[in-house]
């Protein structure tokens, strides 16, 4: 499905702030910078929703996230828990909780000691469920299993709808979005910038980097260089099966991300690649890493060795180093800002890196702790 193009006026061509990029952190930077009143321009090689951003597996996860995620993590829960009032659709949002198994002991110990340094840095959103517990309330899960940690406020959502949501409630608010209109560069020009497009250039005092897998592109154009790798993580659907799983299912020491979808289907994911070309606009699937896949899906859930796999994809995104985002001001140029490098958890927080961009583009800062996604953090390890 191609996402609808708005017509763009030729008023539109200057503009308070140019958006590099309209997946999902591209839409929310817009939706709240029209919020407070800027004028929006969003370019987009392709359309809204077309890789990372469209086709992943929609978790709405908390859990387990890197200490430094998790207060962006938590504040956009916030949001997600209320969605309909910020794009006036629900997104397909369900909040049926997120479970992280144990697998073996080892697992388990692993699991408890995340929880004991999340009680010492005062976050209490995951707990402990014991063997029977877990059984309790996935009973279709293998009895060897020996516990998990639970999120019972984390969900799922539809990935398209939502980035759709977000694109259309920001043209509500007078944001411009121009799809196919691939950047060439962007570049300082006389206290302004200039964006250089397959569809002409775009003027504006700000820009934002959300360009995802080619975010690296614009870096090194504005003299920060990061090591940016372009991944294709793949997933896979099955047919209806009957019902037998509300919350979400995550691995510990094995890729997984299993989650059963309204209509019975399946959706299995978990991180594992697709092979991508050189120009980075074609991934080829991993068949014997999406058998192993369902074998593991299998094992965890006998019932599974009845379905029948549906169809599989893959989206192209960019993965750091740290596997943290960059998110916030270019270290060397006003009115430039960064909001990419997700690595393949970036969905979930969406709603909050786009009012974050809002706040530090309006009023200059932000109350959530955004110091460990600088972009410059990678060279200042190199210097040490």
């Amino acid at each position: 499905m191609r996402a609808p193009t708005v017509p763009r006026p030729a008023a539109s061509r200057g503009a308070d702030v140019i958006i590099i990029g309209a997946g999902l952190h591209g839409c929310s930077a817009a939706l709240h910078l029209a919020r407070n009143g800027a004028r929006v321009v969003a370019l987009e090689r392709d359309y809204s929703g077309r890789h990372a951003s469209g086709v992943n597996a929609g978790g709405v996860r908390s859990l387990g996230r890197n200490p430094a995620e998790i207060p962006l993590a938590l504040a956009s829960r916030e949001l997600w828990h209320r969605i309909g009032e910020l794009v006036d659709d629900d997104c397909g949002f369900a909040p049926v909780g997120q479970i992280q198994v144990a697998e073996n002991d080892d697992e388990a110990l692993q699991l408890r000691a995340r929880l004991r340094m999340l009680a010492c840095a005062g976050y209490e959103h995951e707990r402990w469920l014991d063997a029977g517990e877990l059984r309790a309330r996935v009973p279709a899960l293998a009895p060897w299993v020996r516990g998990a940690l639970f999120a019972e406020a984390d969900g799922v959502a539809d990935p398209f709808r939502t980035v759709l949501a977000f694109r259309r409630k920001a043209v509500a608010l007078g944001a411009h979005f121009l799809d196919g209109a691939v950047v060439h560069e962007a570049v300082p020009d006389a206290g302004r910038w200039c964006v250089s497009t397959s569809s002409g250039r775009f003027f504006a005092p700000h820009v934002v980097n959300c360009a995802g897998a080619w975010a690296g592109k614009f870096a090194r154009q504005w003299g920060e260089p990061v090591p940016l790798q372009a991944i294709a993580p793949m997933m896979m659907v099955t047919l209806r099966m009957r019902r037998f799983l509300h919350p979400v299912i995550l691995g510990t020491g094995r890729a997984l991300s299993l989650k059963q979808r309204a209509n019975g289907t399946v959706l299995i994911g978990g991180g594992r690649r697709a092979r991508l070309d050189s120009s980075l606009e074609r991934e080829d699937l991993c068949l014997p890493s999406l058998a192993a896949s369902a074998r593991m899906v299998s094992e965890l859930f006998p019932l599974m060795r009845d379905a029948v796999v549906a169809r599989a994809w893959a989206g192209i995104e960019a993965r750091m180093p740290d596997d943290l985002p960059v998110i916030g001001r270019s270290s060397r140029h006003e009115g430039a800002f960064h909001a990419f490098g997700f690595s393949a958890h970036g969905f979930e927080l969406g709603p909050i890196v786009g009012r974050i961009i809002a706040e530090l583009l309006t009023s200059g800062s932000t109350q959530l702790p955004i110091s460990p996604f600088r972009i410059n953090r990678f060279q200042e390890e190199n210097q040490t």
